[in-house]
C-alpha cells in the first residue's frame, strides 16, 4: 500500500507529514519515536521504536564495522 506525502521545509530542515493511515500501519501517534535504516535500491525503511531495538542496532552496527571488509567481499 504505497502512500504518497511531499517532502516540506521546516525551519532550517525538511520533514515529511504522515498521514493517518501511515500511522496507523505503523501502530505509533503524535511523540512516537521511528527509526529510519537503509535499505536496499536507494530506499529506506521506517520503524517504530521498540524495546531493545537500539541495542540491536548498536550490535549489528559494531558487527559491520568489525567484519567490514568480509561484509564487502560477500556484497559482490
Amino acid at each position: 500500500m504505497p502512500i504518497k506525502t511531499k517532502i516540506r521545509k521546516i525551519g532550517n530542515s525538511y520533514g515529511i507529514v504522515l498521514p493517518k493511515e501511515a500511522l496507523q500501519a505503523l501502530k505509533v501517534e503524535e511523540g512516537a519515536t521511528v527509526y529510519l535504516t537503509e535499505a536496499p535500491n536507494n530506499t529506506l525503511n521506517m520503524n517504530p521504536e521498540s524495546p531493545g531495538f537500539d541495542e540491536v542496532m548498536r550490535v549489528a552496527e559494531e558487527g559491520m564495522q568489525r567484519y567490514r571488509n568480509t561484509m564487502r567481499e560477500l556484497a559482490k
